[in-house]
């Protein structure tokens, strides 16, 4: 938005540049209308004196303005030429200035569409992170629940001793792997023996 809005200050000023050159290039256009209603009255005026003096006057006259409108129409014609590069030069400025707005509106609004994808992607990745935290949850509790009626199996039976304290997870596998083989030895004793 910052270089936007330097790019249109940059365009404005250009403009008003351009807008300054076409003013004085139109004062030069009068400037120079004037000159020939000047050379008008002048031709009038000697309308009106004798053929001898006016044909004297009119040469002296005509040459002298002659000389101060080729100056006039050669200077004009030169500034001219030069407003006209500067006015093209600001032109072509102004047209890469509207250019550079457009690009870089069209960055943002790219910009724009990623973050928006971004945060897409990240409110995802948010609900599928609370929805594994309740299923660990569950599974915890659940894991939680086994764990307990593991133990509680394992040291209720008749001659086990009660935990001195919190049991591992190893500690209760190594007591039920023993009751396992306990009981895997009675049976094969009783087998042995023929009962059923």
């Amino acid at each position: 938005t910052g270089a936007i809005s330097s790019l249109q200050r940059q365009m404005e000023i250009q403009e008003s540049e351009l807008r300054r050159m076409r003013t004085e290039n139109e004062l030069l256009h009068k400037q120079l209308r004037e000159r020939e209603v000047q050379l008008q009255a002048v031709s009038d005026k000697f309308c009106s004196l004798t053929e001898e003096q006016r044909q004297e006057e009119i040469v002296v006259m005509m040459e002298e303005e002659n000389r101060n409108l080729h100056q006039v129409v050669t200077e004009q014609e030169s500034q001219l030429a030069e407003q006209s590069k500067l006015i093209s030069e600001l032109q072509g400025t102004i047209n890469q200035l509207r250019a550079e707005v457009v690009t870089t509106r069209l960055h943002l609004l790219e910009q724009k569409q990623v973050q928006k994808e971004i945060q897409s992607q990240a409110d995802a990745l948010q609900h599928k992170a609370l929805q594994t935290r309740v299923a660990l949850e569950h599974i915890t509790t659940k894991f939680e629940r086994y764990r307990n009626k593991i133990i509680q199996a394992t040291f209720s039976m008749e001659g086990s001793q009660d935990p001195p304290g919190e049991l591992t997870d190893n500690e209760v596998l190594e007591a039920m792997q023993k009751i396992i083989n306990e009981r895997t030895e009675f049976q094969q004793m009783l087998k042995n023996k023929g009962s059923k």
